[in-house]
C-alpha cells in the first residue's frame, strides 16, 4: 500500500482536530502551539481519547487540546527529572565497575579478552569503544594520544568515561563472574548479577528515550528490568505488575538512587509532578493500586 496522504497547514491541522471533536477554546494560540511542536508529536498524547480503529479518529473523551497541550508538558518535565535521576545511575555504575576491576586487573582489564565470557561480542563491543575513543575530542583523551604510545588507548577509568550508557551495559553482561563483578552488584544492593545487567540495559534504553525527547507517559518499554527476589533493602512487596511499563523502571530506579544518592528527592518530586497534572492518569503509566504504601516510595 502506497502512502499518500498530504501535508496539511498549520490552520487545516486546527481544523482537522476540530471536526474530529477535539475542544479548541483559543483556536490562535493553537495555530502557535501546532508551529513550534509537530501535529505528528502531539498524536502520540491524543491517540488514547480517540477512535483509532476509524479511519477518521473521532475524539471518544471529552478532552480539550489546553489539557493535551498540559499532559504534553507533563511528560516533558517527567523526562528531564527521569534523565537527571539517570545521569547519577550511569556515574555511579561507570565509577563502580572501573574502580572494582582496575584494583584487581590493572588499568586497563577491559581490553583482556579473558575476562569476557563470549570472544565475539567482545570483539565487537571493544571495537566501538575503541571508535568512541578515537571520536572523543575529551581533553584528557587527547592528553594521553599525544603523551603516551604504549598501550594505544587510554586505561579504563579513560576510556569507559566516554562509553555510552549501552556499550557500557553490553560490556558488563559479557564480563565472567568474577570478585570484581560480585563487588558491583553488591555495591546496588543486589544479590544476582543478571538483574543488575538488565537494570542497565533498562536504563540505557531509558536515557535514550529522555535523550531523544520521546514519550515517557504510556510508553510501553522493550527493554524490561528484571525483579529482584532478594535484595539488601527494601523494594516492591507487589510484583504483579506491568514490567514494560514506566512504573517498573522508576520502581529500579529509586532503589539505586536510595543507595548512591540517600539525599535525593527524586520520589517526591515525581508525586508532585503526578499531582499537578490530572490528566497524567498513573494507570496508563503502570503504576498499581496501593503504590504509595510500599516501602520503597515512602
Amino acid at each position: 500500500m502506497k502512502y499518500s496522504k498530504p501535508s496539511i497547514s498549520i490552520e487545516q491541522q486546527v481544523e482537522l482536530l476540530q471536526k474530529r471533536g477535539l475542544k479548541i477554546n483559543n483556536p490562535e494560540k493553537a495555530r502557535h502551539y501546532l508551529s513550534n511542536i509537530s501535529y505528528y508529536r502531539l498524536r502520540a498524547y491524543t491517540y488514547p481519547y480517540q477512535d483509532n480503529d476509524d479511519p477518521q479518529h473521532p475524539f471518544t473523551s471529552k478532552i480539550s487540546f489546553e489539557e493535551i497541550i498540559q499532559l504534553y508538558v507533563f511528560d516533558r518535565h517527567l523526562r528531564l527529572l527521569v534523565f537527571d535521576g539517570l545521569e547519577k545511575i550511569e556515574i555511579a555504575l561507570r565509577t563502580k565497575i572501573i574502580y572494582e576491576y582496575a584494583q584487581i586487573y590493572g588499568s586497563h582489564w577491559h581490553d583482556r579478552n579473558e575476562l569476557y565470557a563470549n570472544q565475539v561480542s567482545f570483539t565487537k563491543d571493544i571495537s566501538k569503544l575503541y571508535d568512541e575513543v578515537d571520536r572523543s575530542s575529551e581533553t584528557f583523551i587527547k592528553h594521553y594520544k599525544k603523551k603516551y604510545s604504549t598501550p594505544e588507548y587510554p586505561p579504563s577509568w579513560m576510556s569507559l568515561e566516554v562509553a555510552s550508557m549501552g556499550l557500557l551495559s553490553k560490556l558488563f553482561e559479557n564480563l565472567k563472574k568474577t570478585e570484581p563483578k560480585k563487588k558491583v552488584v553488591t555495591e546496588f544492593g543486589l544479590k544476582n548479577h543478571l538483574i543488575l545487567e538488565s537494570w542497565m540495559h533498562a536504563f540505557a534504553h531509558l536515557r535514550n528515550v529522555c535523550a531523544h525527547h520521546g514519550r515517557l507517559w504510556n510508553r510501553r518499554f522493550t527493554a524490561i528490568p528484571k525483579l529482584p527476589d532478594d535484595t539488601s533493602y527494601p523494594f516492591l512487596k507487589n510484583k504483579d505488575i506491568h514490567k514494560n511499563k514506566l512504573y517498573t523502571l522508576l520502581s529500579c530506579m529509586l532503589y539505586v538512587l536510595q543507595i548512591i544518592s540517600p539525599g535525593h528527592h527524586f520520589a517526591s518530586k515525581l508525586k508532585s509532578l503526578f499531582e499537578g497534572c490530572s490528566q497524567a492518569d498513573l494507570h496508563e503509566m503502570g503504576f498499581p493500586k496501593g503504590w504509595e504504601s510500599e516501602p520503597l516510595w515512602q
